[in-house]
């Protein structure tokens, strides 16, 4: 048997949906007599248990300490539990936050890691982990000969959050002693995101470089309003300054999680911004050149400007 561990992640007293998505991530190379146990730090970590029921978990991990985020504290209950359990995985999402305490801990255990994940198989009894490698441009399998234990930081809107309702055991683990040298008291949204949130969105009208010139962005946006859609774009867009980078779709910036209907106007289709959209239901593809690589994956396609196309499409909202 296999002992596998998610860290929870909570923000202001609030259960964040990666925690979901991470233990997605195990579950997915969870064998028959693996257990899986989930460690949530929290002021009152018990309020966040029912959320964290979910299928699959057998054990949660209750540590009273504060709702602030401490790295310090994190690294300090990593290190506790791989010592007393001796698992062969540790997950938690990646972002920031994980770059403050996973590395150490890794160190600290002289364990495998690996991070920002996109997926994981297991292949002749050894885990596999694949991740994005050059500038976004290739995927890497990544194994860890001889490691007793691997951490993970497990990319964002890649597994789809673990759901069902099971009764997993509840446990209680004090706070162990930790040299705490920074708190987080508090988050504040990134400024250019400007509420756009295409991972949560249904609808997306993405531009790329047939856009031509940053003056053409507005008609765009407008006429994502007028359709009830987000308004994406490709890297060149956010790289050019064009949108802020929260409007980015693919391997560099957002997955289009949630997405059922994509238009994408001036888009070529690079792998990296296909990558963005392999959860959409539905792809129209407009563009000029007939080979362009969106057409491959599109259920719609048009050749033809996508100017004339936006006026087109004006006329119907």
């Amino acid at each position: 048997m296999a002992n596998l561990i998610v860290i929870a992640e909570q923000r202001d007293g609030e259960l964040r949906e990666t925690s979901l998505e991470t233990i997605a991530a195990l579950t997915s190379i969870k064998q028959a007599d693996d257990k899986l146990a989930v460690a949530i730090i929290a002021a009152d970590p018990q309020a966040h248990v029912q959320a964290l029921s979910v299928d699959g978990v057998d054990e949660v991990v209750a540590v009273k300490a504060t709702d602030d985020f401490q790295p310090d504290l994190t690294e300090a209950v990593i290190v506790e539990l791989a010592k007393e359990r001796k698992p062969s995985v540790i997950a938690v999402a990646h972002g920031v936050d994980a770059w403050s305490f996973a590395p150490a801990a890794a160190v600290k255990l002289d364990s495998g890691l690996a991070t920002d994940v996109m997926g994981l198989k297991v292949e002749d009894g050894e885990l596999v982990a694949t991740r994005a490698g050059y500038a976004e441009k290739v995927l890497v399998d990544i194994d860890f000969p001889e490691k007793e234990t691997v951490l993970l930081t497990v990319r964002t809107n890649v597994f789809e959050p673990a759901a069902g309702s099971g009764s997993p055991e509840v446990t209680e683990m004090a706070p162990p002693e930790a040299d705490v040298a920074t708190t987080h008291e508090g988050w504040k949204p990134p400024a250019d995101a400007g509420g756009i949130d295409i991972g949560g969105a249904e609808f997306i009208l993405s531009i790329g470089r047939g856009v031509g010139d940053e003056s053409n962005v507005e008609e765009f946006q407008e006429l994502a309003e007028n359709m009830g859609a987000t308004l994406g774009c490709s890297r060149p867009i956010a790289d050019n300054g064009w949108l802020p980078k929260a409007h980015q779709v693919g391997q560099s910036g957002q997955l289009a999680a949630n997405c059922k209907l994509y238009i994408a106007m001036g888009v070529s289709g690079s792998v990296q911004h296909q990558w963005g959209m392999k959860h959409v239901e539905n792809i129209v593809a407009v563009n000029t050149d007939p080979e362009a690589s969106i057409f491959s994956i599109a259920r719609y396609g048009i050749v033809g400007d996508m100017f004339e196309i936006a006026e087109e499409l004006e006329n119907h909202f």
